[in-house]
């Protein structure tokens, strides 16, 4: 028997996917639930596995290529004699690359479709590889079967092969240059402290390299277009607050050797400020208000490649804040990898888009599909502010500005949202630790 491998869809967004690499060649025995490919769908890189055993035959979707969801990128054959008939019935395939010559086969075989699943653990006694620690591990010549992986369900990752090879920083691989998206309508930065200091931005690619040249766009970057014209769509307003910092700052240099980071604080604010306004976090369905039974705040990432994703904090309300930052840290380490899972990065409820490490003084975020709002961060200043005797002195002070949906948000519920942030933010910062 035949069996077609077809592209799989990995997210509800994806409508095609590009192959990172074969894990398998062709002529290869396949076993059931081995990773046979690495697949990059819109927001991440996902080791696929085969529901089937067999030999794989033939490829017809090439590494670099892209296919749409469904469509046959390989044949496996269920048993050796069957290799040639695979051969000439993909042969046709534009982009088919042939398995050795095999043993003779009979004249024909049944076809039927064979699934790939996402390959999340340890399976069959086999270890689960991450696309980057499978590159790492032919560069320094380790044996991926002698490491136990570290990651989610026993997966190997790259740290697990750096430390088995001995290195604290692996040699770079050399990257194709590629032309930075357009700025999306809902501007994004990589998730870090807003009032205090960030790191600095990843170097960009020198404009003179690139100069004259048409570059396409990346799967994410695609889906980011996607995303912000179907946004586009939705009746809008937008709100500024701004919020005086001072005692946020004190906190956070009081608890940030313990690994809190400004993002988690932030989140956790705004997590709290949820609680008490639930249609901040409820979306608009076919003529009704859809409430959100968690809190799921989703911080918007700047991919280095172009793009953005956006990893979300699940029940930010009830985690600690020692939780809720290190579960971020995590986060922000798989992303950067393209490893997040689907329900990591498109379960948010709310949103923050935070280019203060830029130094913007403000700015005006787009919805994300099927959420009521998002929070724009600006930078923390000091400011020369007078107070109600008239007197002068130095604040440190933050705008902030929500984008919401008119559908089913009005004017007074963003301005009731804001209020109440601002005076957790100013007056009570202690309570996110609690």
């Amino acid at each position: 028997m035949i069996r077609e491998v077809f592209m799989p869809a990995l997210s509800s967004t994806m409508t095609e996917g590009k192959i990172v690499s074969w894990v398998k060649s062709a002529g290869d025995k396949v076993e059931k639930g081995e990773t046979v490919v690495v697949v990059e769908s819109d927001k991440a890189d996902m080791d696929v596995e085969s529901f089937y055993e067999g030999y794989l035959a033939i490829i017809i979707v090439p590494a670099g290529e892209v296919a749409p969801v469904g469509a046959a990128i390989a044949l496996v054959a269920e048993t050796e004699a069957e290799i040639a008939t695979a051969q000439q019935q993909g042969a046709g395939a534009p982009s088919a690359a042939a398995a050795p010559a095999p043993s003779p086969a009979p004249a024909s075989a049944p076809t039927t479709s064979v699934g790939l699943q996402q390959n999340v653990s340890r399976q069959n006694g086999r270890s689960v590889v991450s696309p980057r620690a499978r590159k790492l591990a032919k560069e320094f010549k380790v044996d991926l079967n002698s490491i136990k992986g570290s990651g989610p369900n026993g997966r190997i990752v790259a740290e697990d092969v750096e430390a088995a090879a001995g290195k604290a920083q692996p040699a770079p691989v050399q990257q194709p240059v590629t032309v930075p998206a357009a700025p999306a309508p809902a501007p994004a930065a990589p998730a870090a402290p807003a009032p205090a200091a960030a790191k600095p931005a990843p170097t960009p690619v020198p404009a003179v390299a690139l100069s004259g040249q048409t570059v396409p766009m990346n799967a994410l970057q695609n889906a980011v277009v996607r995303n912000m014209e179907a946004s586009l769509s939705v009746p809008s307003f937008r709100v500024g607050y701004t919020i005086t910092t001072d005692n946020l700052d004190k906190l956070y240099k009081q608890i940030k050797s313990k690994g809190v980071t400004m993002t988690a604080m932030l989140a956790k604010a705004v997590a709290v400020t949820l609680q008490k306004h639930p249609l901040l976090n409820a979306s608009y369905v076919e003529s009704a208000i859809q409430y959100r039974a968690d809190i799921n705040v989703a911080v918007a990432v700047a991919m280095d490649g172009g793009g953005l994703i956006t990893p979300v904090l699940q029940n930010a309300d009830r985690l600690d804040i020692y939780s809720l930052s290190r579960t971020w840290k995590d986060l922000v380490d798989r992303a950067r990898t393209k490893q997040l899972k689907p329900d990591e990065y498109s379960t948010g409820t709310f949103t923050l888009s935070n280019l203060g490490m830029f130094g913007v003084d403000k700015f005006d975020a787009i919805l994300p599909p099927n959420q009521g709002s998002i929070l724009a961060i600006g930078s923390s200043r000091p400011q020369v502010v007078a107070n109600e005797d008239g007197l002068m002195g130095v604040k440190r002070q933050m705008q902030v500005n929500i984008t919401c949906d008119h559908r089913i948000i009005y004017g007074a519920d963003a301005a009731s949202f804001l209020q109440d942030l601002a005076k957790l933010i100013e007056t009570n910062p202690q309570s996110l630790t609690l």
